[in-house]
């Protein structure tokens, strides 16, 4: 199985660690997306991921890094699901996918070790949104001057058991990538309006 990707130098190497013995193609550009192309199965997980779906050979199962916007606002067809391509999540073992799953989408999953697990079409998938609302509550509590990044990371491991605190993880995924998320889940819930000093660190990020 020759599998494509159109990814940055870290995505792809997330990726590719799955399972270093596939056969992985990287994709430079998306011009390189011609029907002649022979990949069984292609990963986009670029920062305007599927916006060049339509150069991609038709009749493979397509993946595509989206966690803010939806298949349905993107306008995508059926063959192609959603993923949290973000930094530290394309590593895990499960991966939360929104689209229709089929058996060819669920066998490429198999061949490079992660489990699928369905998830609605909506802005943030699960994790993502659960994780975007807990960075903004360390950054309101920052910004009341609770506590410090350092006491708020440390006590969040050890009170919950989570491998990074809400600092931590922030700057791995990219400030930017949070705040973008909260703006989008905030047009229907106020709960996720970004924090100003959130919202200041991100755009001088």
């Amino acid at each position: 199985m020759v599998i494509g990707v159109l990814a940055t130098e870290v995505s792809y190497a997330e990726l590719t660690q799955l399972n270093p013995a596939m056969h992985w193609k990287r994709i430079g550009h998306p011009k390189e997306l011609t029907k002649e192309l022979a990949i069984d199965a292609f990963f986009d997980l670029s920062e305007n991921a599927g916006e060049n779906i339509s150069d991609v050979p038709t009749g493979i199962p397509v993946f595509i890094n989206s966690v803010c916007h939806t298949l349905h606002e993107k306008k995508l067809p059926n063959d192609m699901v959603r993923i949290n391509g973000w930094c530290g999540f394309i590593n895990r073992p499960v991966w939360e996918v929104a689209g229709t799953l089929t058996e060819a989408h669920l066998n490429v999953l198999s061949t490079i070790g992660i489990k699928a697990t369905p998830t609605p079409d909506e802005p943030g998938l699960i994790a993502a949104r659960i994780l975007s609302m807990i960075i903004n509550e360390a950054y309101f509590a920052k910004e009341e001057q609770v506590s410090t990044e350092a006491e708020i990371d440390i006590a969040m491991k050890l009170g919950t058991n989570y491998p990074k605190g809400p600092f931590e993880w922030a700057k791995a995924i990219g400030l930017p990538h949070i705040v973008s998320l909260l703006d989008k889940l905030s047009e229907t819930d106020p709960r996720y309006t970004p924090a100003s000093l959130l919202r200041k660190e991100a755009n001088e990020a």
